[in-house]
């Protein structure tokens, strides 16, 4: 990757940012077929409930690499880290994080989700937990097999998690150790 990039928490005022990345993600799995993500699924009240339930990160380049700019800043991409997930995992102890979420810009150096994910990674171990956690749906296995590149391995099956509005989908729950 050819960006330096820098990652900072995000807060209210970038509520309209994490807004606008997930409906952006959102439209281009729809556009290639992917039946993950629907554009206007989540709203400001999420990304609040996020920010005060665990941690919502923002990832910007240091120099210009693309030709947007959000209110000044090049970003590039973000991610939510939550320290339980009881929907996908059930009841755990407190050994990992959770990264949901990851968004990256379309058009972003190559390179970036990793670095989003890298991010994520040296966080939960910098919290004290030992492990990465995360699902992705099943009927994407372009995604488990990202995943799997970066060092993620599945651990089981989550057939049933509760979406928005009250529909299941399949999951798929994978792991990787930090440390």
């Amino acid at each position: 990757m050819s960006a330096q990039l820098s990652f900072r928490l995000t807060d209210s005022d970038d509520l309209g940012t994490l807004i606008d990345l997930y409906d952006a993600a959102a439209r281009w799995m729809v556009e290639q077929g992917i039946d993950q993500w629907r554009p206007g699924d989540k709203d400001e009240e999420h990304f609040r409930r996020r920010m005060k339930e665990g941690e919502v990160w923002l990832a910007t380049a240091d120099e210009q690499v693309t030709g947007e700019q959000i209110a000044g800043e090049q970003v590039l991409g973000a991610y939510e880290l939550w320290w339980a997930d009881e929907p996908a995992w059930g009841t755990q102890p407190p050994v990992a994080g959770y990264v949901h979420r990851l968004m990256v810009r379309r058009g972003a150096p190559a390179g970036t989700g990793g670095a989003l994910l890298a991010h994520a990674e040296r966080r939960i171990a910098e919290a004290g937990r030992t492990r990465c956690r995360l699902d992705c749906v099943s009927s994407n296995p372009r995604l488990r097999a990202y995943y799997e590149g970066r060092g993620y391995t599945v651990v089981g099956e989550q057939p049933f998690k509760a979406g928005a509005g009250g529909s299941g989908y399949a999951v798929t729950l994978m792991e990787k150790p930090l440390g």
